[in-house]
């Protein structure tokens, strides 16, 4: 890509365009925010760095690198963490530079800035970003600061300590002194204190005065004037104030002279730009809505609403209409009950070819959108199933919600080495309650973006790798803290490498555990057509966050107690466990992955087919009622049921509805109180796969129930 690189003049700033150029990228502008007044060094500024800001001219030249320059006239106006647009805040000084930048180099595609650890620094720039259709480039974020810093001075950084504010360091001892040079107190400031060596407390400001970057010249500063803002005994706070400064010429050898770069001052408003949301062509949404089928789970606080379109492959309709139309009911659906897209925690995104992937993503984010989630936007997976096959549309969603603003949502747009980014409306990861729903992991090489292309066991640990990165944030890990693991295989993906995955998966949980509290988690192998990018693998880890550490650990493994749960005439019998997983966590949370293979079937001795299938889900629903019953869960403590079925059971999804739909009310008669309360809506969705298992070496389940319960 084509980079404008943000400039301070520090240290991160210029080690980030080496990173970006490491990675294939051509930095082909600059871009800096200074001062009104050139006289002054420092702004009360929580965005941009300015000590130092009279050399940055210099590095046009240094670099042969054209620069744009804007005065800071705006303020921090909002201060909340995440950004939205504010008239007369500083980000929208940057918003118009980069317009400006966009403007005369129509090219350029992405923006790199020195983000190492600033959630506010970096949102802001995303948030900028995303309006200019520019993508973030920040491969310093969350890597570890004694590493980089050495990384820094190894890869030929020379920077200079131009500003102090932090114990331990004194501006009469410190400012002007060489980054190398000041390496060692750094890290024992460290050590005594606690301080960022890389100054990310604000401990400390550079400013680079040469680095490779620089093919054309360095610079050198001959004179600089110290400025004590603050004289406190324990951590004073000064600067370094440039007066005089030359360039030295490198030795260009047998290279022809370069021309220096160009300097460009960016004055005026800058581009009007209206926020605005498109919205789907009702004639054709409405062309649809009368095959629209919804279901929701009973549980008041947080449920989910599924929405699908019935027979679209009968007619003429694409991916395109068929993802309006259940966008469009879905968003019906949540303000009848009251809320919206900002309520949403998580989105299953179904598409029948993932060919189609930008048509639905372009359709996507006509609903969902930053301006109408302020609290964060929902967490995604993207699975292509057969939906087509199965009788149902091109399009099928499902949406957690939760009717409070407690959530916590990571996203991160910005392409680093942390972890994949998320460039666009959905999120690394979302908590809620206690659960961490994360999106689903691709094995993606996080700075590059690409996927390993070693094969699935390679995509597995990189998809493994980054899920550990998102948890970490959440000062959590995957092997301690997964409740469950569900696993998108693809059809693509060979039987060899496929026998191995489960193996290769228990040996990384195994490697990363700690001393903490582990949890054992379940898992869930399902077999689809297709995964974006072509992908072999995907994983969606959920995680239990604690709370309180200290709590006694009361997760229970598979254990049926001696209550009668019977109906149907069902009685416990031992094979019935080989059939249930299920965790149990504080009592506070219920997940039950019950699984139907076709040897379980048989054993259901019903001889004719109709029999056969009234049989099976009435058996499915009493495992699941005495798995609940039996440890003090209700059906009303519902948050999801999918009900993956195989589509080689060759049963219209019409067919099979009606008779889970069927069997549910037989349940509810039987029930004194009612399990789901007075839900008008079926309290289940049926997913089709190709195939699902608890191994990835035998995904030959018919059907599999997956519940999840938490208690309020």
């Amino acid at each position: 890509m084509k980079v404008v690189a943000l400039v301070s003049g520090g240290k991160d700033s210029c080690y980030v365009m080496m990173k970006c150029i490491q990675y294939g990228h051509e930095i082909v502008a600059l871009a800096n925010l200074l001062p009104v007044d050139d006289s002054v060094d420092e702004l009360d500024s929580y965005m941009y760095q300015t000590v130092g800001h009279q050399i940055i001219v210099s590095y046009a030249e240094c670099m042969n690198v054209p620069l744009f320059r804007r005065r800071i006239r705006g303020s921090s106006r909002h201060q909340k963490l995440s950004y939205q647009m504010t008239p007369d805040d500083e980000v929208e000084d940057l918003f118009v530079l980069l317009s400006e930048v966009k403007r005369q180099i129509p090219s350029i595609t992405a923006v790199s800035s020195g983000a190492i650890a600033s959630d506010y620094q970096r949102l802001r720039v995303e948030s900028i970003c995303s309006r200019l259709g520019l993508v973030s480039l920040a491969f310093l974020w969350k890597q570890d600061q004694t590493l980089l810093l050495q990384e820094m001075i190894a890869n030929g950084i020379k920077a200079i300590l131009v500003k102090v504010a932090a114990i331990g360091l004194d501006p009469s001892k410190h400012l002007g002194k060489d980054l190398a040079f000041m390496e060692p107190h750094l890290l024992k400031l460290k050590e005594l204190y606690g301080s960022n060596v890389c100054g990310e407390g604000g401990e400390y400001e550079t400013l680079t005065l040469d680095c490779p970057l620089f093919t054309n010249a360095r610079i050198m500063l001959d004179e600089f004037q110290v400025v004590l803002h603050s004289p406190d005994s324990i951590a004073p706070v000064g600067v370094l104030h440039p007066t005089v400064f030359h360039l030295e010429k490198k030795d260009s050898n047998s290279l022809e002279e370069k021309e220096p770069g160009l300097v460009f001052e960016v004055q005026g408003d800058g581009p009007n730009t209206p926020e605005s949301t498109c919205q789907p062509d009702n004639g054709t949404v409405e062309h649809t809505r009368n095959r629209v089928s919804v279901s929701k789970t009973g549980k008041e606080n947080t449920f989910s609403i599924c929405c699908w379109v019935e027979g679209s492959s009968q007619s003429s309709t694409g991916l395109r209409e068929d993802l309006e139309t259940v966008l469009t009911e879905t968003e019906s659906q949540l303000l009848k009950q009251g809320f919206n897209w900002q309520n949403v925690l998580y989105i299953h995104l179904y598409i029948s070819d993932m060919s189609e992937f930008a048509v639905a993503n372009e359709t996507y984010v006509k609903f969902i959108t930053h301006e109408k989630c302020p609290f964060g936007v929902p967490s995604r997976s993207t699975i292509e199933l057969p939906l087509v096959q199965a009788g149902l549309g091109k399009a099928y969603v499902e949406v957690l919600v939760a009717n409070d603003q407690s959530k916590r949502v990571l996203h991160v747009q910005s392409i680093s080495s942390w972890a994949p980014s998320c460039i666009g409306p959905y999120s690394q990861a979302t908590l809620h309650k206690g659960v961490l729903h994360m999106a689903g992991q691709l094995g993606l090489d996080p700075p590059t973006m690409n996927l390993r292309n070693e094969g699935a066991v390679a995509e597995l640990n990189q998809a493994l790798t980054n899920s550990e990165a998102i948890a970490e944030a959440f000062r959590c890990s995957i092997s301690s803290s997964a409740l469950h693991f569900v696993v998108f295989c693809s059809a693509r993906t060979e039987q060899s490498e496929r026998d191995q995955l489960h193996e290769k998966f228990v040996s990384f949980l195994d490697l990363a555990k700690s001393s903490r509290r582990v949890l054992d988690p379940m898992f869930l192998y399902i077999l689809v057509p297709d995964l974006p990018k072509r992908a072999l693998v995907e994983v969606k880890p959920v995680l239990y966050v604690e709370e309180d550490p200290e709590t006694e650990d009361e997760t229970r493994q598979e254990q049926f107690g001696e209550g009668d749960y019977g109906c149907w005439g069902y009685k416990p019998e031992e094979w019935h466990q080989d059939c249930v997983q299920k965790r149990v966590v504080d009592g506070k949370i219920c997940v039950t992955v019950l699984s139907i293979s076709a040897e379980v079937m048989k054993k259901l001795h019903e001889p004719e087919e109709e029999q056969e299938l009234e049989r099976l889900t009435r058996f499915c629903v009493y495992l699941l009622n005495k798995t609940l019953s039996e440890n003090s869960f209700s059906w009303k403590d519902t948050t999801s049921l999918r009900i993956h079925f195989s589509t080689s059971l060759g049963v219209s999804v019409k067919r099979l509805f009606n008779v889970f739909e069927t069997a549910f009310k037989e349940l509810n008669e039987m029930s004194p109180e009612g399990i789901v309360g007075d839900s008008k809506e079926p309290t289940f969705n049926l997913v089709p796969v190709l195939g699902a298992g608890n191994s990835s070496a035998s995904l030959d389940n018919i059907i599999t129930c997956e519940l999840f319960s938490l208690r309020s």
